[in-house]
């Protein structure tokens, strides 16, 4: 799909997002973003949007999940001439970790990030690919808090609202900023 003028850098983003039908589980419409990822063209307007929403309100540090949002996050944060810290699945890291574990649809999981990667009073942007649930976002939204740092925002590049995690986490106190939706799971 070549750029087009009249194309929102929305509904250009939407149109190179990848659904694949019954994946994971049957009934699931899975939000598959790496055609993002795999042309330049696309995965450069992807970056512009985030780099365009944080240049003036620029964060100290951007802390992307594991694992695609350290993929957008550090691309980002490069843009930004700002810090990149992963908050990993637990058992990934090397150093010293505060960890944080959380609720999924059939069990829970945790993550973690090491910690001396903020220091209190740091603002930090939060960023993934997708919100769903809004467990990952939760619980790095506390381990950045539980630092000391402040979370100025998550951003994601997909929302599905139908999930009620964007909801959640907005009701945490937690600001949102996502460049698609897609109704359904």
């Amino acid at each position: 799909m070549a750029a087009d003028p009249t194309v929102s850098p929305s509904d250009y983003i939407r149109a190179h997002i990848r659904t694949v039908p019954d994946w994971p589980a049957p009934g699931v419409m899975f939000r598959d973003i790496t055609p993002l990822l795999s042309q330049p063209r696309v995965f450069r307007v992807l970056i512009d949007q985030f780099v365009h929403r944080y240049f003036d309100v620029r964060p100290d540090v951007i802390a992307g999940l594991d694992a695609r949002g350290f993929i957008i996050g550090s691309v980002v944060a490069y843009e930004l001439n700002v810090g990149f810290v992963p908050i990993r699945k637990k058992g990934k890291l090397p150093f010293t970790t505060v960890e944080e574990t959380y609720e999924l649809e059939y069990g829970s999981a945790t993550v973690e990030m090491h910690t001396d990667s903020v220091k209190p009073g740091d603002r930090v942007l939060l960023i993934d690919d997708l919100i769903a649930t809004g467990g990952t976002m939760m619980a790095g939204k506390k381990l950045l808090e539980r630092l000391g740092a402040q979370v100025i925002e998550g951003a994601a590049i997909v929302d599905l609202p139908e999930l009620g995690g964007s909801d959640r986490l907005r009701a945490a106190g937690l600001a949102l900023f996502t460049l698609v939706h897609f109704d359904g799971h």
